[in-house]
């Protein structure tokens, strides 16, 4: 062999060749079939964005548990149990009072006295023509009594004796009018002096010495008492709960005065219907004021502890949630699929931004809240963030 020869590469065998000819073939393939699945899964990626995209975007809540006794708290107005302005009956100038605010009275106490020189003037001329009266009929008296002596030994005729009878009879008269203003007066009188109507504390005073006093509402009330040993207390109770207050139930009165301490009270009276105006239902509560630490005309929360309508927890959702359609009250429930499952509801009671749910859904199921009235069962949705004022009205989202 010469240096030529020895320089020349040897000749590839051709089991060589076709190796590298199936390695380029594997390579070709591979990219290939690389190339598919990335075209395929990028198309399915993109279909699946789309339908995300064209999906109806939602809001969805849990329904609110509370238990099967909810306390219902409202405000209300405390009114002494018995309260009463004390207005004159007399006219004429007040001459002295003798109880101040926060006096204790009996009933009949004195409370104050008015100076009446007109009634005292009326009731001397109205005695004066009593006198004068009872004078004329005794008068009238002897005279007839003569006259029918007359008339039985026929002296006289028989109409001037009956004229003599009619004539005392009228004198009569007269002094029973005459003595019936005397009594009027001195009742009259007796007004002069302004007493307590019932056992009490008195509230306000409106006149002093000197102050001239109108009979009647045409003036200034002089007093006002009130009896505060028990109290009333008035609520307007709405009309989803006005169905569960009744007489004889208990309730719970807090003062801001008064912190930390419940006083108990019970139901006295319901109005037994509703205000058309507000659809309140008024409820008298009485509790009980040994004390007199409690004050008419002050603010209170009373709390009613109400047994609810189902044995169990009670489910409630917003209003807006709700479906009305032909088949009846629906809720749009949204699954782990993202897909929309109209559930058939039984509502109770309407809290006006909540409904009290029966029955037809669960507490951990995924309510939609306002859905379109479009939406349909199987329909598929995407569950966006609620809006942040709707995080706060439901602190569960």
């Amino acid at each position: 062999m010469n240096d030529s020869q020895a320089s020349r590469p040897a000749p590839i065998s051709d089991a060589r060749l076709r190796r590298y000819a199936w390695i380029a073939l594997a390579i070709a393939l591979a990219l290939a079939v690389w190339g598919i699945v990335t075209r395929v899964s990028a198309r399915s990626a993109l279909t699946r964005a789309t339908a995300a995209a064209a999906a109806t975007a939602v809001v969805t809540v849990r329904p609110t548990v509370s238990p099967a006794s909810e306390t219902l708290v409202l405000p209300g107005s405390v009114q002494a149990y018995y309260e009463a302005p004390i207005y004159a009956r007399t006219n004429g100038y007040l001459r002295a009072w003798q109880t101040d605010i926060g006096t204790v009275v009996k009933k009949g106490q004195l409370l104050a006295e008015i100076d009446t020189p007109e009634v005292d003037q009326q009731l001397s001329q109205a005695q004066a023509d009593l006198a004068t009266a009872e004078a004329n009929y005794q008068l009238a008296k002897t005279t007839d009594l003569r006259w029918q002596g007359l008339l039985a030994t026929e002296s006289v005729s028989k109409q001037d004796a009956d004229q003599r009878a009619g004539d005392a009879a009228a004198k009569k008269a007269a002094v029973e009018s005459a003595a019936a203003n005397v009594a009027r007066l001195r009742e009259m009188e007796s007004f002069k002096h302004v007493l307590a109507p019932f056992d009490g504390v008195v509230t306000q005073r409106n006149t002093d010495i000197g102050a001239l006093i109108n009979a009647g509402q045409n003036g200034a009330a002089l007093f006002r008492v009130a009896d505060t040993h028990r109290l009333r207390i008035y609520v307007s109770v709405p009309q989803p709960y006005a169905a569960s207050v009744r007489p004889g139930m208990s309730a719970d009165l807090v003062f801001a005065e008064h912190p930390g301490k419940r006083y108990p009270a019970t139901v006295a009276f319901t109005a037994q219907a509703l205000d058309p105006a507000s659809r309140t239902l008024q409820v008298e509560l009485q509790v009980e004021n040994p004390a007199h630490e409690l004050f008419p005309g002050a603010y209170v929360e009373v709390h009613f502890n109400l047994a609810g309508a189902a044995s169990g927890p009670i489910l409630s959702v917003p209003a807006n949630a709700v479906l009305f359609r032909a088949q009846g009250l629906l809720a749009a429930a949204v699954g782990a699929d993202h897909r929309v499952r109209l559930k058939h509801i039984a509502v109770g009671r309407d809290f006006g931004s909540t409904v009290e749910v029966l029955g037809g859904i669960e507490a951990t199921d995924e309510i939609i809240v306002n859905p379109p009235d479009s939406i349909t069962d199987g329909a598929l949705v995407r569950v966006v963030a609620p809006p942040s004022e709707l995080r706060t009205e439901q602190p569960g989202l």
